[in-house]
């Protein structure tokens, strides 16, 4: 795995997600880059919009991703995770599936689908 083949990316984001390093943690995606709902809506487009959306996410003090699961065909990447999340009702995990799409080093587009949470 080269230093910024798609896999290599994809657990850099991974890392940074887990360090709640919001800077490093956006340098893993291009500057213009979209996240969607799996099949769904646009959550946000470009590092300001992903900012306010991570700054929210990496504030939960019992915040965690766990990888299950990897798949990389050419440039897209596909993680399992089971995520560890404070929910308003209480500390617990949901999975989550997460299909990437790495460009020139960087993830380009990046598309979630959610789990139902399960409280701990």
């Amino acid at each position: 795995m080269t230093q910024d083949s798609p896999a290599a990316v994809v657990q850099k984001q991974l890392d940074a997600y887990n360090a709640k390093d919001l800077d490093a943690l956006l340098q893993a995606y291009a500057p213009d880059a979209e996240q969607y709902a799996l099949h769904g809506p646009l959550l946000a487009k470009g590092h300001e919009a992903m900012r306010a959306r991570f700054a929210a996410r990496l504030a939960e003090p019992d915040l965690h991703a766990r990888l299950l699961a990897r798949t990389v065909m050419d440039n897209i990447v596909t993680d399992l995770e089971v995520v560890t999340r404070n929910f308003p009702e209480g500390v617990g995990t949901m999975e989550m599936l997460c299909v990437y799409e790495v460009v020139d080093g960087r993830i380009q587009r990046a598309s979630f689908a959610l789990g139902k949470p399960r409280l701990s």
